[in-house]
């Protein structure tokens, strides 16, 4: 895994252009309940180029109807209704019209049974764990949201692991407050519109046979997935490391390995972990070191000191990191691409992140390849909001 930091980089969820308490093509025209409008006139949204909404924008210019509703009172109801989407409680259906318009990439409903239906359907073929990062008022009848699922396909032998994260906005009829629709906008894909053959694909890809050993990893939650990338907060961890001579080389690993093998002061023989990490924090990725993960339920206090003096223990505080996944012989010039890529990447999406970088090795003595990640730790401690 290659880590640098990422400076604090706040970037806004996708814009939107609901006017109305349904998006356009839920086919509902909100225009019987009010006054009549002065001539529509048509405007065309872009949405971080992903996608352009035409609508008739006829009551922006008037006044609104009076609302039935407290905005700040329905952003503390999804913070804790949505908490229960895919739980045995369930949403709050009372808090959603009964012609409620759901679409995502690759799935549409408009009633409040399909609705559940799509809910019930992704909790019992996927078992689902749903993670909500905030939400947030977008316009005066809409609420988005960011999310992270992270869903296992039961049906398939091998239980594949899909993760999908990005925005929901939320539509609310003004004169109920309940909400009326439901559109969900993927990191990972492009064109979002139902419906999206990239959404498929998607999907499809996420299928593939991918397996790791089954061994304690650090900790980390997924905050965002685009289609070059993952960015992940991780949890603090523990390492035992020593001097490395490049990215892609397994100089010092012995040392390392000797130390969870009973080298060291206690001759304790403590558990293996994954991945066998490799980092440089300089720009030209010459100062390298090896390290090993050690079980997270360690402490520093608690762990025997290493026999030789070139191996050291260290606490890695976490933080937050650009994840590209890659598979194949790690040579240094495959690794120092992939680097490249990965900054370049994440430099175009507005991200800035710090010098050096962090290769992990995941070897699956079952296989004949090895599955390797590149990261770009951020700057501890701070709050990226995309």
């Amino acid at each position: 895994m290659a880590t640098s930091n990422l400076s604090h980089q706040t970037a806004r969820p996708f814009p939107t252009a609901c006017v109305s308490s349904r998006p356009p093509s839920a086919a509902v025209n909100l225009r019987r309940h009010l006054p009549p409008p002065p001539k529509p006139r048509k405007l065309t949204l872009k949405t971080n180029n992903r996608s352009k909404w035409a609508i008739q924008l006829s009551l922006v210019e008037q006044s609104p109807p009076k609302s039935t509703f407290n905005m700040q009172q329905l952003v503390g109801f999804l913070y804790d209704d949505l908490t229960h989407l895919f739980d045995d409680q369930g949403i709050d259906q009372t808090a959603y019209d009964e012609r409620v318009f759901f679409r995502d990439p690759i799935t549409k409903h408009d009633t409040l049974s399909g609705y559940l239906f799509n809910i019930a359907l992704l909790k019992n073929l996927f078992r689902p764990q749903f993670q909500l990062h905030w939400v947030k008022p977008t316009g005066p009848y809409e609420i988005t949201t960011r999310w992270t699922m992270v869903m296992k396909l039961v049906l398939l032998p091998w239980k594949p692991e899909l993760i999908f994260t990005g925005t929901s906005v939320m539509g609310i009829n003004p004169e109920n407050g309940k909400f009326c629709s439901h559109v969900d906008f993927w990191d990972s894909i492009e064109k979002n519109e139902y419906f999206s053959f990239e959404g498929l694909l998607d999907v499809i890809k996420q299928l593939r046979i991918y397996k790791t050993p089954e061994l304690e990893s650090p900790k980390y939650q997924i905050l965002k997935r685009t289609e070059n990338y993952e960015v992940r907060q991780y949890n603090p961890f523990i390492v035992v490391e020593t001097n490395g001579d490049k990215l892609s080389g397994s100089t010092g690993f012995n040392d390392v390995a000797g130390y969870i093998f009973g080298k060291n002061s206690t001759t304790e023989k403590i558990p293996m972990t994954t991945p066998v990490f490799t980092e440089t924090n300089d720009a030209d990725l010459s100062k390298v070191s090896i390290q090993i993960v050690l079980p997270l339920d360690k402490e520093t206090e608690s762990l025997p000191n290493p026999n030789q003096e070139t191996v050291r223990l260290r606490k890695v505080e976490g933080g937050i990191a650009a994840v590209m996944k890659f598979s194949g012989k790690p040579t240094e010039d495959t690794v120092r691409e992939k680097e490249k890529t990965l900054r370049a990447n994440i430099i175009k999406d507005g991200l800035k992140p710090q010098s050096g970088c962090l290769l992990a090795r995941y070897n699956d003595p079952g296989r004949t390849w090895t599955f390797i990640m590149v990261c770009y730790k951020t700057c501890l401690n701070v709050s990226v909001d995309f």
